[in-house]
C-alpha cells in the first residue's frame, strides 16, 4: 500500500510540475552556449552557469561602494593550499549536517574548482553569505528542513538574487517562470518574486518538502532540483531500481552529476575558506533591516530622495521590483529598509507618496478606455541587446518565448542584436510606453555651458556660470563621476548638498549617472 501511495504521489507531482523544473525542457532544449568551455573534469560533468560568473561584473552589479577589502585578520593569497584526502574527509565529517557530506574523488575535484580556480567568486559569495544565510536559515528552520540546504544557492546563483540564466531561470534559487508561479510566486512586469529572497526561499522549501516526500533521500532531492524528478526517475529505472545518488550517477544528465558534489564542496569551502587562504570581501550592507507596507504606487527614487538614501541600496534590499516601482495601489506591498530608516518612512509617509509624484513616476497610470479583458495589456517595443535571446527577453517581461516568437514571426530563440521586437505586456495598470504627446517647450533662457567645455579637474566655476535666476548667487564646483558613484554617495561628500539638489542642479531627468560624467555641485 505504501509503495502504491508513493507511486501515485510521484506521478501526480511529476505531472503538475512544469517541464522546466522536471528537467525535460532545460536539459534537452538548452542551447549549446549554456555549456561552459571551462568544464569540470570529464568524470564530474558540466560546470553550472553560476560558477562561470564574471566576478568584476558581479561586483559592479552590487555597487562597488558596498564592498571593501578582505578581512584584516584573514590571510589572503592567490595560491591555494592543498590538503591530503584524510584531512578534507575529517573536516566534512565535523560539519553539522543531516544531509550526508560524502567524500570521494568527485567531491575533491569540486573543492579544487572552488578553492583554486574560482577563488574570487568565493570571496564575493562569502561576503554576501553574511547578508543572505541568516535569512535563509530562519526560513529553513520554519519548515524543519536541514540548514545545510542553504549551500544550494551557492551552486544555483552564486548568491546573486537577480541572476538570470540563459534558459530564463531567475533569482537566488533559479526558478523557471512556470515553476515559480506553481509555487505561489507573483511574476509580472512590475514584480518578480523569484528575485525576492524571502518569498523564493519559501517556495524552494515547499519544493524540497514535495521531493523528500517522494524520495526520502536528500541527495536525490538535490539532484531533482537541478534536473527535475522525471530525469531522476529515469536514472533510477536505468540503474535497476537503485535509489542512491552515487549508484544512479552514471544515468543522470551530465550537469546533474556535478550538482551534488558541488553542493558538498560548497558546504566545505564556505566553512574552511581560511585554511585555503581565501578571505571574504567585506560588505557594509545593513544586516539590521525591517519592512514597511506600501499602500500606494511608489517609486524607489521617491523613497531615496525623501529618506536621503542611495537608490542602489534600495534596489539591493528590494530586488523583486523590476522597474523600481512598488505597486502598492494594487495591494499592500512590502518595502524593505535599513532598520533605522523605517522610522523616517513612517514619519514622512504621507508626504513621501506625494513627493515629485508626476515627475518621478514617469510611467503614469494607464488612462483611457481599453479593450475589455485587456485593461493592463500594452504594446511596447524592445530593441535586442547583445547576448539576449528570446528566452531571456521573455523572462524580463514575464512572457513566454512562444508568444514572443509568434508576435514577431520568429522560428527560433536566437535573435540578432539591434532587432526591434513587438511585445504585449501585462503592465499592472501602469503604462510603460513613452508618452507620445510632445512636451511643452521650456521658456527660453541663456545657454548654459556644456559639460564638454568644462575642465576635467575639480575647480570652482564663476558665480555667473549658472544661467537661471534661481541659481543667482550660488557657487559651483565640478565633479567627475567615478565608477560606483551615485548621486547620494556624491552628495555625502559635500555638506548641505542633497541628492535631489544635485539632480536639479544638473537638469537630470532621473538619478542615473555614468563614470566620466561632469556634474555641477552647488556649494556655499
Amino acid at each position: 500500500m505504501k509503495r502504491d501511495y508513493m507511486t501515485i504521489l510521484l506521478c501526480s507531482v511529476c505531472f503538475l510540475l512544469p517541464a522546466g523544473v522536471r528537467g525535460e525542457e532545460t536539459t534537452k532544449k538548452a542551447p549549446p552556449s549554456v555549456v561552459s568551455k571551462d568544464s569540470l573534469w570529464d568524470d564530474i560533468g558540466l560546470m553550472p552557469e553560476s560558477l562561470d560568473a564574471n566576478v568584476d561584473s558581479l561586483l559592479h552589479t552590487w555597487h562597488v561602494q558596498y564592498f571593501s577589502k578582505t578581512e584584516a585578520f584573514c590571510h589572503d593569497e592567490e595560491e591555494n593550499v592543498g590538503f591530503p584526502d584524510e584531512v578534507i574527509r575529517e573536516r566534512l565529517d565535523r560539519l553539522p549536517h543531516v544531509i550526508p557530506m560524502t567524500f570521494n574523488t568527485l567531491v575533491r575535484n569540486s573543492i579544487e574548482l572552488y578553492t583554486a580556480r574560482r577563488r574570487n567568486l568565493i570571496r564575493y559569495m562569502l561576503g554576501m553569505a553574511d547578508f543572505y544565510f541568516p535569512l535563509i536559515e530562519q526560513i529553513l528552520e520554519e519548515y524543519k528542513l536541514p540548514l545545510e540546504l542553504k549551500y544550494l544557492v551557492v551552486v544555483e546563483s552564486a548568491l546573486n538574487p537577480v541572476a538570470v540564466s540563459r534558459v530564463g531561470a531567475c533569482g537566488l534559487w533559479q526558478f523557471m517562470l512556470p515553476t515559480g508561479k506553481n509555487y505561489g510566486l507573483e511574476i509580472n512586469s512590475l514584480v518578480d518574486d523569484r528575485r525576492d529572497p524571502v518569498k523564493s526561499t519559501h517556495a524552494a522549501c515547499r519544493y524540497f518538502l514535495d521531493m523528500y516526500a517522494i524520495y526520502g533521500d536528500w541527495h536525490l532531492v538535490i539532484a531533482s532540483y537541478n534536473c527535475g524528478p522525471g530525469n531522476v526517475n529515469k536514472a533510477i529505472r536505468r540503474s535497476g531500481g537503485k535509489t542512491d545518488f552515487w549508484q544512479i550517477y552514471p544515468h543522470l544528465p551530465r550537469e546533474t552529476r556535478s550538482y551534488v558534489p558541488l553542493f558538498i564542496a560548497a558546504g566545505y569551502v564556505m566553512n574552511y575558506y581560511c585554511e585555503h587562504n581565501i578571505c571574504p570581501l567585506q560588505t557594509n550592507l545593513p544586516l539590521a533591516t525591517d519592512t514597511v507596507m506600501v499602500t500606494q504606487m511608489l517609486h524607489l527614487q521617491q523613497v531615496a530622495d525623501m529618506l536621503q538614501m542611495d537608490i542602489e541600496l534600495l534596489r539591493i534590499l528590494n530586488p523583486q521590483y523590476r522597474r523600481d516601482i512598488v505597486p502598492g495601489n494594487n495591494k499592500p506591498s512590502v518595502l524593505k529598509l535599513p532598520a533605522v530608516a523605517t522610522y523616517s518612512f513612517v514619519d514622512k509617509e504621507d508626504s513621501l507618496y506625494a513627493y515629485r509624484k508626476d515627475n518621478t513616476l514617469a510611467n503614469h497610470l494607464a488612462a483611457g478606455k481599453k479593450e475589455s479583458g485587456s485593461s493592463t495589456r500594452e504594446q511596447i517595443a524592445h530593441v535586442v541587446k547583445s547576448g539576449e535571446t528570446i528566452i531571456t527577453i521573455a523572462d524580463k517581461y514575464s512572457l513566454t518565448a512562444r508568444d514572443v516568437r509568434r508576435w514577431n514571426g520568429l522560428n527560433s530563440n536566437r535573435v540578432a542584436a539591434g532587432k526591434r521586437l513587438v511585445l504585449y505586456i501585462d503592465n499592472g495598470g501602469i503604462a510603460f510606453a513613452q508618452n507620445k504627446k510632445p512636451a511643452q517647450a521650456a521658456p527660453a533662457t541663456a545657454a548654459a555651458p556644456t559639460t564638454a567645455s568644462k575642465p576635467k579637474t575639480q575647480q570652482t566655476t564663476p558665480a555667473s556660470a549658472p544661467a537661471t535666476a534661481a541659481d543667482s548667487g550660488k557657487r559651483y564646483v565640478t565633479y567627475r563621476v567615478k565608477s560606483g558613484d551615485s548621486l547620494y554617495s556624491i552628495s555625502r561628500k559635500y555638506p548641505g548638498v542633497s541628492a535631489d539638489a544635485l539632480q536639479k542642479a544638473n537638469n537630470l531627468s532621473d538619478s542615473k549617472i555614468k563614470p566620466g560624467q561632469l556634474l555641477k555641485i552647488p556649494v556655499g
